[in-house]
């Protein structure tokens, strides 16, 4: 058997359907949508979530939530556990952080210090936010905390 012999199985393959080509076709004219009607118009048919006039399901269901004008602020969380691998007296910002592998370069933008677990020596931490526990860790262990603007 060479390649240009392949041949699909009898019966596997089938011809598509030419509407609108004339009498000959079988589907000339209407071109297979009868006669008149809201499915043999242009555009015809309901839309997606049309259910015959009743009330749909997605003005059924209750609105959840809130988010203000101009979106949620999304950041990526440290948490100070993490720290640990930063030597003493060093300075902790987003390029930094990066750099571990704590935070993926394009979440660099917005990054929250969260206050799980301890420092073990002084730091200066610049984050665009810095929880309140956190904060009190980094300073009880001689530390700084520098809010960065977004």
């Amino acid at each position: 058997m060479r390649l240009e012999e392949l041949r699909p199985a009898p019966g596997a393959t089938k011809r598509r359907k030419r509407i609108g080509r004339g009498p000959g076709s079988g589907h000339g004219k209407t071109s297979g949508k009868g006669h008149k009607g809201q499915r043999a118009r242009s555009g015809g048919g309901k839309g997606g979530g049309f259910e015959g006039g009743q009330m749909p399901l997605y003005r059924r269901l209750p609105k959840r939530g809130f988010v203000p004008h101009g979106g949620r602020t999304g950041y990526a969380v440290v948490n100070l556990k993490s720290l640990g691998g930063f030597a003493a007296n060093t300075v902790v910002d987003p390029d930094g952080l990066v750099q571990a592998g704590l935070v993926k370069r394009g979440e660099r933008g917005a990054v929250k210090i969260l206050g799980e677990g301890d420092v073990s020596h002084a730091l200066t931490v610049k984050a665009h936010a810095v929880s309140e526990s956190a904060r009190k860790k980094i300073e009880a262990k001689g530390g700084r905390v520098e809010v960065l603007s977004a």
